[in-house]
């Protein structure tokens, strides 16, 4: 049995390898990749990307494969026979692909049997914090992870076949086409399969979603309480952007503990469905303490299962904002919060390195008129005098402009332009 499953598989992975894909890692990242004997963990949510990666990774080079969103795999799963299997299908392979992992159980006692033969191994997975918590137990500093997220907006106009400009000066002509490339990007988010397929968008993403639900919590977790957890979802959907605090849901949803809301929205973030962050402030207890502000993994889940009537193009920008932060490395809680001033100011995003307040960003889609101006402007003014930072930028949607005040600089960008002028690449920690 477990001979015809590796075959199947063998025929999968075959048939993956001659598909065209956008180049997603550099060729550098790739070659010192390979020369490490280390783990390659490839961490993003479903459907990201991960395997695609995986394969770029080990493009030419002779792997075994085993996807372990096979069922079948699953229930046969032995592991002399595996070895026995893969020894005999992939005669002398160099690597071994394990495609999302997280679905074996107790899978990292077997990769770190694997690991001690001296088999190297490349490992997706669609749990971030799970997957890097028992890594770092079982396995401590002999991985490298990697993380990939849906589609940058970038990646978006490769993956069309469309030019990103080279140039800040832009015609009229290309302006125009820009936005509405990015107009479409910040609705229908960087999900691949939907970027081919828009058409398809509210279906294919609604299903993802619930497959998450499904599969990486309901099943992984043994979760009881389905209907709570399906309402905590939703809720945190419709709130994408919002400050909340476990209490408050607590009492908008009657959980019968803020314990069990925590736990439950720890659950939530785990498969990169949501993520948040915490205000900042230089006592981590009150840091700890202050609401937290949710966001989607992806502006396409806004739109497949939102109840917006109408689009919220505010929410939507800062959303994606947030995404794109979370691809340039930032990590909340330790680089990237929100700030409020002690005038009750907010800013959207503080950005940190090591002890240093790197720089303050607000996010407005219209900011036509002289009074949004000027709150965007006061908010940052204040923080800036606060946390002793001077690096401020407003993110617009078309808006180009330096607002000077006394010996501080606000700059205004465009989103286009913030999104395409700033080298992206993999994380890999």
């Amino acid at each position: 049995m477990i001979k015809n499953i590796l075959q199947q598989q063998l025929e999968e992975r075959n048939s993956l390898q001659k598909r065209s894909y956008i180049h997603r890692i550099e060729n550098a990242t790739i070659a010192e990749l390979l020369n490490t004997t280390l783990i390659k963990l490839i961490t993003g949510p479903r459907r990201a990307g991960k395997s695609v990666l995986a394969l770029q990774l080990l493009k030419n080079q002779n792997f075994a494969y085993l996807n372990f969103d096979d069922d079948l795999l699953l229930r046969h799963f032995d592991e002399d026979a595996i070895v026995i299997g893969l020894n005999d299908i992939y005669k002398g392979f160099d690597y071994l692909l394990l495609d999302e992992i997280q679905n074996l159980p107790n899978w990292e006692l077997w990769v770190n049997k694997m690991y001690r033969r001296g088999v190297n191994l490349v490992i997706t997975g669609s749990n971030s914090k799970l997957l890097s918590h028992e890594m770092a137990t079982t396995l401590t500093g002999r991985y490298v992870q990697i993380s990939i997220l849906p589609f940058s907006f970038k990646e978006t106009i490769l993956f069309e076949e469309q030019r990103a400009p080279s140039s800040n000066l832009l015609t009229p002509v290309e302006i125009g086409n820009m936005q509405g490339l990015l107009h479409t990007y910040m609705s229908n988010g960087g999900f691949p399969e939907t970027v081919l397929n828009p058409g398809i968008l509210k279906n294919y993403l609604s299903s993802l979603f619930d497959s998450i639900l499904l599969k990486d919590i309901l099943k992984r977790f043994q979760v009881r309480q389905t209907q709570q957890l399906y309402d905590l979802a939703n809720y945190l959907l419709a709130n994408y952007t919002n400050p909340f605090s476990f209490n408050q849901i607590k009492q908008e949803l009657n959980f019968n503990s803020v314990v069990t809301v925590q736990k439950f929205v720890g659950y939530l973030e785990e498969p990169y469905l949501f993520q948040h962050i915490t205000r900042y402030n230089n006592k981590l207890k009150s840091q700890q303490k202050a609401t937290r502000k949710i966001y989607v993994i992806d502006n396409g889940f806004i739109k497949a299962r939102s109840f917006e009537l109408s689009p919220n193009y505010g929410r939507l920008l800062e959303n994606m904002v947030f995404v794109e932060l979370l691809r340039r490395q930032y990590q909340p809680e330790l680089e990237l919060f929100y700030y409020r001033t002690r005038n009750d100011r907010e800013i959207d995003f503080l950005l940190r390195k090591g002890h240093q307040i790197e720089q303050l960003i607000q996010v407005c889609y219209d900011i036509q008129q002289p009074k949004t101006v000027n709150r965007e402007k006061d908010a940052l003014i204040e923080a800036a005098s606060e946390l002793k930072c001077t690096n401020l930028l407003i993110i617009t949607w078309d808006k180009e402009d330096t607002i000077k005040v006394g010996e501080l600089t606000i700059q205004l960008v465009s989103a286009t332009n913030w999104l395409l002028n700033k080298q992206e690449r993999t994380v890999v920690t």
